[in-house]
């Protein structure tokens, strides 16, 4: 996955990770390395993040901390005082957003950037609004992870190309309003990710794997889904996210 800075977002306006590789200078090169901490619910996939950037060669990354929740993310960054924290955007007791506004509160200098799964509109935006320097899939590649790390402790805003263009057209077109649908407020995160996977064509089986939930969670989510929208089907339920460019 390349990724790409928005016009007037950073400091090179290039895209591609290319530019700031782990040869190259600032932040990226074989100087000091970018202090980050981990923050996401799921322990196995920590471990998986901490694996890939030790597997990406001189990444110029060190990771110095990890939280599953909020307030434990909130004290640990606190004491360990990254440079950059590795956001996941959903999780319990108020997901990432939550983490970054209380951390940004006490500490302005502390940067972030977004890893989620979700790659809708709204959970980029509203992220980004909250102050995050970037947001980026869990496709991406541990090398190309490392280089957005970097981009980001150097000043850029980093994006893979898709997700730049939705923050472009919210902050080109509507720049002081939030993202607000009073149908999709219904629903939980949680509830929001699973409608998403659902609409791509995934079966219930494959969201759950997807999730890490299981699947009679699966369908407990879609239940309550059709629920609140008052629809009747998947067929409705892929529409309805279609029209919202949730998929």
């Amino acid at each position: 996955m390349t990724t790409a800075q928005p016009p007037g977002a950073g400091g090179t306006g290039g895209t591609g990770t290319g530019g700031t590789g782990t040869g190259g200078t600032g932040t990226g090169g074989r100087g000091r390395r970018v202090r980050v901490f981990l923050v996401d619910d799921h322990s196995m996939f920590r471990s998986g993040v901490r694996a890939e950037l030790a597997g990406a060669g001189d990444s110029g990354v060190e990771v110095v901390g990890e939280a599953g929740g909020v307030g434990e993310a909130v004290a640990a960054i606190a004491k360990v005082r990254p440079e950059v924290v590795l956001l996941d955007v959903h999780m319990p007791d108020g997901g990432g957003r939550a983490v970054l506004e209380r951390v940004r509160a006490a500490q302005p200098d502390v940067l972030f950037l977004a890893l989620s799964v979700s790659d809708a509109a709204e959970d980029v935006i509203g992220v980004i609004r909250a102050g995050a320097r970037g947001y980026v899939t869990k496709t991406i590649s541990g090398s190309d992870l490392a280089a957005a790390i970097r981009r980001v402790a150097d000043g850029d805003a980093v994006f893979s190309p898709r997700l730049a263009g939705f923050v472009l057209d919210a902050f080109t077109r509507h720049p002081d309003s939030p993202v607000h649908d009073p149908e999709l407020d219904q629903l939980t995160q949680r509830e929001r990710e699973v409608l998403r996977l659902l609409a791509r064509g995934y079966a219930y089986k494959e969201i759950a794997s997807q999730l890490f939930i299981s699947v009679k969670t699966v369908e407990t989510h879609v239940s309550s889904v059709l629920r609140k929208l008052q629809l009747s089907n998947r067929y409705e339920l892929s529409r309805w996210a279609t029209d919202r460019r949730l998929v």
